[in-house]
């Protein structure tokens, strides 16, 4: 592949922006968990998508917001890091919220990095025509970006303009990853990953951000995997919530996690899922590590 063309591309973002909608969309499958919560992305993933000869490798970050604690830090902190991998810089900006201030600090912060910085409006079925172009002259007055576009990473409308401009300006480079493969992520992580969907879209407010999923064991044959997931949540009442009356709640997140599990790994999915009470689980390192975060003390 003498004329092949490499790229990584980071998108950042506020929480909820659209950000792995936008990803999966880009890739053509499930590679980034997608709910209606905001900072359900807790680590880089990395997702591919080929445009010609040009192999584009998308990082798909942690929503950028005011973290204090620990652990969101490590999140945000692993988004800024993305961009330092990145040969482009795509701001993802959900048109519905327009500029407010916590948008205004990342395009002021993306002002020193160099390297092209594009803003996609997302969500712009959702806008009146005359407010968006609003939206554009605004951002285009604060920020310094190379290029802008809108599009509604659900539908897909605009997503293939962008993509052809980036085949277009990334550079000349040997690729990164076999023609065939969608993401970095490991198939063992991803049903992790899926679980922690499943729980986020049943359980609403009820248990947002404390629970953490995790494998216990993984056993697989040519036909058949036999997984078994615990749940670590940081409290007793929320182990309840997660099991639910007689055991139903947990019962409908395993068939729906079982599910989606059977399509990604095509066989058949033996799950077993059971909640663990560990209330320091957001301090403990290898949890910082299987994700691929920097756990810093303090």
């Amino acid at each position: 592949m003498g004329s092949s063309k490499c790229g990584v591309i980071a998108i950042i973002g506020e929480p909820n922006a659209g950000k792995s909608t936008f990803i999966n969309r880009v890739v053509g499958g499930k590679v980034s968990i997608v709910t209606p919560k905001v900072q359900t992305t807790r680590f880089n993933i990395r997702g591919v998508c080929v445009h010609g000869d040009s192999q584009l490798v998308f990082i798909d970050t942690p929503g950028i917001f005011d973290a204090d604690r620990n652990f969101e830090k490590a999140m945000v902190q692993a988004a800024w890091a993305g961009i330092g991998d990145a040969d482009v810089v795509l701001l993802l900006l959900d048109a519905t919220r327009g500029l407010r201030d916590s948008t205004l600090h990342i395009i002021d912060r993306l002002k020193d990095i160099k390297k092209p910085v594009c803003l996609v409006i997302n969500k712009i079925d959702a806008l009146e025509k005359t407010k968006l172009f609003e939206l554009v002259n605004s951002c285009n007055e604060r920020g310094d970006f190379a290029k802008i576009f809108m599009i509604s990473a659900l539908d897909g409308d605009g997503v293939a303009d962008v993509i052809t401009h980036l085949a277009a300006i990334v550079p000349a480079h040997p690729w990164l990853y076999p023609a065939e493969q969608m993401s970095d992520i490991s198939m063992r992580l991803l049903a992790c990953e899926i679980t922690r969907e499943k729980i986020f879209l049943r359980l609403e407010q009820e248990l947002p951000y404390a629970i953490f999923v995790e494998n216990e064991s993984w056993e697989e044959t040519e036909n058949s995997v036999k997984i078994s997931q615990a749940i670590l949540v940081q409290r007793e009442g929320q182990k309840k919530i997660v099991i639910g009356n007689k055991g139903g709640m947990i019962k409908d997140i395993g068939i729906a996690s079982r599910r989606e599990l059977e399509k990604a790994l095509d066989k058949k999915v033996h799950l077993s899922l059971f909640v663990k009470v560990k209330p320091d689980w957001k301090d403990n390192s290898e949890n910082y590590q299987a994700l691929g975060l920097e756990f810093r003390k303090g």
